[in-house]
């Protein structure tokens, strides 16, 4: 009855095996079987005891193995059956071998890779006191006897002596080819593409998802998944503990190459990196062009050592971020930003106008101290960033009371306000306070007391070129880095990805440029000054300053008008969005003066000025009114030269958009080929014959191995002792993984979270389990 049950189960279902073939009742008189899976690559011969013997069946006669074949290396040999085997079905390795008294080779095996047997290990060992399981691993080895045998001979050649060409053991299908080991190489360019990848902050999953698009297939790719995983682990056990040592090489071979290049860094006694700080030959021009306002933000955090990221950023002539330099602190005190901004200062050669920072304590007191007037500098001014302090009206004050009445709108008006007057927005702020009876509050009354840190109308006569009012210009670039960087970044991965930012945010200068010099805005009104605008400033900023000429024709009322005295007159000018105030404007046909104070704070001319201008009969945009920061040539104003890096260090570069070009160019030969097989013949015929061209001279891709390609992206390991540690774990207030979280934070975590709630009678101290209503109805039904 057994025997009729399985009998049927083996009619309906058949048992497959490895290379898809269906196995049922064999007839031993059949000698050679063919699988009839279509995808199978295999025949098998049975012996008189019914063991299968099987035979690649796909493989070229040129490709075969033949006894007395030569081989002019062993490692040509090993080549040979490596390919044989790969399209045979089957991995190869390397076995024993045999050498003579000078430790020549003069016979080795080349075998299947399931030759000789794994030792079974059952269960899990004891080491050292506890118990370590052991992985679950499926053996691959079954005795297989497939292999060839090369001798010596004379000129250190070698031929075949033996070949064994049947397995005991199914082969892989088609299909299953691209898995295989001898079919699995992680080659230049795919090493190449997963470097290039990381440093756009794209993982590996993506990188080999996108190889696959553009190899058309993953078996076309040559590597799995786990392959492209495995070269990114090898990255960072390269870098491993010589992380710290690594960059600051990489830095000097900079510095070397590009004297404008300027770094320095600090060690604590242990000799573990602390500090570091760099500058850029771009950025250094940069700041000569645009440092008069400069932003500094040190609440980003982007390394596996939680070292805090601080970039110096601008604004540029497209009103952009643009980064001047950077550091990498471990700590967020007087100490470590004194540090920073001394280096700063010495690499920029003088201090900015304006530094615009957060509210940190630390920062309040090195900054006097590091941009003072020493050494005949200009001091610089400190200003609070307003955007940050906005942030904290509804965390300090409640919810309730800015966002459900309007204490935020008439408070507001008073602190954004740049054309009121001191004693305006004194009285504003005073009956504001009063009327929501807020007084007795302590951070309003701190607030109050630095008013003249974050207030625009106590220093209207700053350059601050919309650093202090817009959005945080430093969260915009702890938005953009956040694109490129990894919490677990070492600092070799982190200076490469901060390279590739750097490339794309100055790529974006480029674009921008282009745009503004090949082509020419669109005017809206007939007065002549706009169209002399658009051929002097760029984009962004003519756009601003269209507005202004816009609102000067459309919403300027002149209240009165002085003669003309000495070629100035002065004229008082109503605004009609800006009720109850009047503004003085002086004007010539070549300045003009507003009590707005605009064009000093910003660099861009004021409405009212505009006003004036048209009124007098200006049509060429007056020069003293042009600041060469908003022009489109304002690099041509830069006394400093950017030197060159040289050729040498950018190598690697060019081989990688080399083998960019190549892949490239081979789709597109395929893509002509189609789907004619003649055509794709020729190609692969060509692609053999480069191939032996490229064998005659001599063993270079061999000799480059996968330490020595990591070593040329990366950087030669250093030799010998560490003179740098890698730095210590930073605990700073800014980490996100160790900060203390507010209580305002934990609520809004919490609200985000999903209520779950008892099934039975929605309830949300229980659940279903353990509800009552349940337990009663149990009870009932007992009963």
């Amino acid at each position: 009855m057994i025997t009729l049950d399985l009998a049927k189960i083996s009619d309906n279902q058949g048992s497959t095996c490895g290379d898809c073939s269906r196995v049922g009742a064999v007839d031993v008189s059949d000698v050679v079987v063919s699988d009839e899976c279509d995808s199978s690559i295999t025949n098998y011969t049975l012996s008189p005891g019914g063991q299968k013997y099987y035979l690649p069946s796909s493989v070229d006669l040129v490709e075969l193995p033949f006894p007395n074949q030569v081989f002019d290396s062993l490692d040509k040999a090993f080549k040979f059956y490596k390919e044989y085997g790969r399209l045979g079905g089957f991995d190869v390795r390397k076995g024993t071998e045999k050498k003579d008294a000078d430790g020549t080779i003069i016979l080795k095996h080349f075998v299947c890779s399931k030759e000789g047997y794994n030792v079974a290990n059952f269960g899990s060992e004891e080491k050292v006191g506890k118990i370590v399981k052991e992985r679950r691993t499926g053996s691959r080895r079954c005795g297989c006897k497939a292999k060839i045998v090369v001798k010596i001979m004379s000129l250190n050649r070698y031929f075949i002596l033996n070949f064994v060409e049947s397995h005991n053991h199914p082969l892989a299908s088609e299909d299953g080819r691209q898995f295989l080991r001898c079919s699995r190489d992680m080659s230049i360019s795919l090493r190449n593409m997963v470097f290039d990848a990381s440093k756009v902050n794209i993982g590996c999953s993506k990188a080999y998802s996108l190889v696959k698009e553009m190899a058309g297939g993953y078996s076309n790719v040559g590597a799995t998944l786990r392959d492209f995983r495995n070269f990114s682990r090898d990255l960072k056990e390269y870098v491993g503990v010589r992380d710290g040592q690594m960059v600051i090489d990489n830095f000097k071979v900079m510095q070397e190459t590009s004297k404008a290049f300027y770094f320095a860094y600090e060690l604590d006694p242990d000799g573990h990196l602390i500090m570091l700080f760099w500058a850029d030959p771009t950025g250094r021009r940069n700041f000569e062009i645009y440092g008069d306002a400069v932003s500094f933000d040190a609440t980003f955090d982007t390394n596996k050592y939680n070292m805090i990221f601080a970039p110096f950023t601008g604004v540029d002539k497209h009103d952009r971020c643009v980064t001047f330099a950077a550091c990498l602190l471990a700590k967020e005190d007087v100490t470590h930003f004194s540090w920073a901004f001394r280096h700063f200062v010495k690499a920029m050669g003088r201090n900015p106008v304006v530094l615009i920072t957060d509210q940190c304590p630390a920062m309040k007191i090195a900054i006097p101290d590091c941009f003072s007037s020493e050494n005949g500098l200009v001091a610089s001014k400190h200003r609070l960033c307003m955007w940050h302090i906005m942030q904290k009206f509804p965390i300090k004050l409640g919810n309730r009371l800015c966002k459900e009445t309007d204490f935020m709108e008439k408070m507001k008006a008073y602190i954004w306000s740049s054309t009121l007057e001191v004693e305006e927005f004194e009285n504003g702020w005073k009956s504001v306070i009063k009327e929501f009876n807020l007084e007795e509050n302590k951070w309003l009354s701190d607030m109050y007391e630095m008013r003249a840190s974050w207030i625009p109308s106590y220093f209207r006569d700053s350059p601050m070129f919309g650093l202090l009012r817009t959005t945080s210009r430093s969260e915009s670039e702890n938005f953009f880095f956040g694109h490129f960087h990894r919490q677990s970044d070492t600092l070799c991965e982190f200076w490469i990805r901060f390279q590739s930012a750097m490339d794309r945010q100055r790529n974006e200068t480029k674009r921008l440029d282009h745009e503004s010099n090949s082509s020419s805005p669109s005017t809206l009104s007939r007065w002549y000054i706009e169209n002399d605008a658009a051929d002097i400033f760029t984009r962004a900023i003519f756009y601003k300053l269209q507005e202004e000429i816009l609102a000067s024709c459309l919403e300027m009322q002149i209240k009165k008008m002085s003669e003309d005295v000495n070629g100035v007159i002065h004229l008082e000018i109503r605004d009609v969005k800006v009720k109850d105030k009047i503004f003085k404007v002086s004007v010539s046909k070549a300045h003009a003066v507003c009590s707005c104070q605009k064009f000093v704070m910003c660099g861009i001319v004021c409405r009212h000025a505009f006003c004036g201008l048209k009124q007098i009969g200006v049509t060429k945009f007056p020069r003293s009114l042009v600041l060469n920061r908003w022009m489109k040539i304002a690099e041509c104003g830069s006394g400093s030269d950017v030197d060159l890096v040289s050729n040498d260090y950018f190598k690697m570069e060019r081989v990688s958009l080399k083998l960019s070009n190549i892949w490239f160019d081979f789709r597109q030969t395929v893509n002509n080929a189609g789907i004619d097989l003649e055509k794709l013949e020729y190609v692969h015929k060509a692609i053999k014959e480069i191939n032996a061209e490229l064998e005659k001279y001599g063993g270079d891709a061999a000799e480059f191995s996968k330490k020595d390609h990591i070593a040329s992206i990366l950087g030669e390991q250093p030799v010998g002792e560490l003179n740098i540690l890698v730095p210590n774990i930073s605990k700073n207030k800014g980490n996100h993984f160790k900060r203390l979280i507010s209580d305002r934070e934990k609520a809004l975590n919490k609200s985000k979270k999903r209520i779950r709630r008892c099934k039975e009678c929605s309830a949300t101290t229980h659940d279903s389990r353990t509800c009552p209503k349940k337990k009663g109805g149990i009870e009932t039904n007992v009963c």
